[in-house]
């Protein structure tokens, strides 16, 4: 009988999580490589060169690969013969390991976990509770499986109960382009099918814990009918043209994961859950010997990748700039941006739309005339710098109070990630202002460009306070012009046509 002590499992999920906070699976690097090799628009293969310059970043940098540092999932399979030296519980264990991984003070996480969802929304300061699955099964052992989860590829989760007889090929090729960019493609698609409505979801989350091996699969052939619908579902989701950070290109997935399970007769449940580019997982088994610690890569398994300022690039002083300049932007232009920009994300646009709509009025500091707001939650700083990782949050969560802040507050424009929907396009039409769309996924890479942070406004909101950022050359892409004119829009339909141009012409 194998004795497991408390401590060890603490420290060893303590650590996978501290772990996979910088360190993507080396699978995943050399999946976006390999895409970036081979892609053909100019603005996807940039923004997967920044996330791959991200991801050294982080890797020799210890600093998270992105601000959203997850919610994090735990599947354990326990052995029946294993004997537990613990006065917690096996998830109260799991907990504490999650406390101390996100407290760190060399590494401190962001904690993005709210109690009370449907009331206060309390931030329970720790990023604790985990999800924990657990199963009982044969052996003496502990397996464990560790995730950390971003808020905006787990809110693009989808579940469908199909007739018996309907194709999930063809409703996966229907539904991803209702998910838009917001899940940060390039990435991984999960996919459970059968069991119930809750597991097929489990299903779905658990298979995002394998590695790519999609292209060793295409090499050696299927040899099962699950193992033929994973090529079909990428192959048909990549003719999509969605590309990169939804800006049309020849890869939106690295690889599809299908797991299944017995179902009713009457039924055909399926989830898809997407992995973002920020995936983050790892896996150790607990066997008695004491805690099992991750094993850091080699930094020179990372591609040696550099991003270069282009001749078209416009530089941009935030401090000067008119409408009558922003209205001259293009979508796809790339802009870098200097001087000083505001912050503020949903807990806060709903805080200054009740103080307006009050009388009350903004806080002192929180002047958004002809000024730029940024949809962001950083991550707290450590040692010297200026702000932890500060990548973009997803924009059309904010697009409910876009036509009201801009009507106002004469705010000029937003910065974040992925598109906007109708309502958010349609404001900004209607105002004359910008959207900027930063590259998710590479939040150290864009923390690297603020100079300057200070919290100007609702401290008590925690990482969702407004701060004033001072920027030099912060790398966006002008994703929605002063006309409505969204590149999210005119990108994947350019490159869908040239997609199926190109299957013609090599049948």
């Amino acid at each position: 009988m194998t004795t497991i002590r408390q401590d060890d499992f603490i420290d060893s999920v303590a650590d996978a999580l501290q772990f996979i906070s910088y360190y993507h699976p080396l699978d995943f690097v050399w999946g976006v490589h390999k895409a970036w090799e081979m892609e053909q628009n100019p603005a996807a293969k940039d923004a997967m060169a920044q996330i791959l310059i991200n991801s050294r970043m982080c890797a020799q940098g210890h600093r998270p690969i992105c601000q959203d540092t997850g919610i994090v999932t735990v599947f354990l399979r326990i052995g029946m013969n294993v004997r537990w030296d613990a006065t917690l519980s096996v998830a109260a264990m799991v907990n504490e390991g999650v406390r101390r991984a996100y407290t760190h003070p060399d590494n401190v996480l962001r904690a993005s976990i709210l109690e009370d969802p449907a009331g206060k929304r309390r931030n329970t300061g720790d990023n604790t509770p985990a999800v924990i699955h657990m199963e009982v099964v044969e052996g003496d052992t502990v397996d464990v499986r560790v995730a950390a989860k971003g808020g905006g590829s787990e809110n693009k989760s989808k579940l469908a109960m199909l007739n018996p007889s309907d194709s999930v090929l063809d409703w996966v090729v229907k539904t991803v382009p209702t998910m838009g960019a917001g899940w940060c493609p390039p990435g991984m698609l999960g996919i459970g099918i059968g069991g119930t409505a809750e597991k097929a979801a489990v299903l779905a989350k658990e298979s995002l814990m394998d590695p790519i091996d999609i292209h060793e699969l295409r090499e050696r052939g299927p040899s099962n009918r699950g193992e033929e619908l994973r090529l079909e579902i990428m192959d048909a989701v990549n003719r999509l043209g969605i590309g990169a950070q939804g800006l049309g290109g020849l890869t939106t997935v690295l690889d599809v994961k299908i797991k299944e399970f017995p179902t009713h007769a009457a039924s055909l449940p399926v989830a898809m859950i997407p992995n973002c580019a920020a995936t983050r997982h790892a896996h150790f088994v607990l066997d008695g010997s004491g805690p099992a610690l991750q094993t850091p890569p080699d930094i020179n398994d990372w591609p040696d990748i550099t991003w270069e300022v282009g001749e078209g690039v416009r530089r941009v002083n935030l401090d000067h700039v008119t409408r009558e300049e922003a209205a001259s932007w293009q979508p796809g232009d790339t802009l870098l941006l200097s001087g000083k920009m505001l912050t503020g994300r949903d807990a806060a646009h709903k805080k200054m739309q009740e103080l307006i709509s009050s009388g009350e009025g903004l806080p002192d500091g929180v002047d958004l005339r002809d000024r730029f707001i940024y949809y962001v939650g950083p991550v707290d700083p450590v040692r010297d710098e200026v702000v932890g990782p500060a990548g973009p949050t997803t924009s059309t969560r904010m697009d409910k109070f876009t036509d009201f802040i801009l009507e106002q507050t004469g705010l000029l424009g937003m910065i974040g990630k992925a598109e906007r929907g109708p309502a958010g396009i349609e404001a900004i039409r209607k105002h004359g202002a910008v959207y900027l769309m930063a590259v998710g996924g590479a939040a150290y890479l864009v923390s690297k460009a603020i100079t300057s942070s200070r919290v100007v406004a609702f401290p008590e909101l925690g990482m969702e306070a407004i701060y004033e950022f001072e920027v030099r050359d912060m790398p966006v892409s002008v994703a929605v012009d002063s006309r409505g004119i969204s590149v999210h829009d005119t990108g994947p339909k350019i490159w869908r046509e040239k997609i199926e141009t190109q299957a013609l012409e090599l049948m």
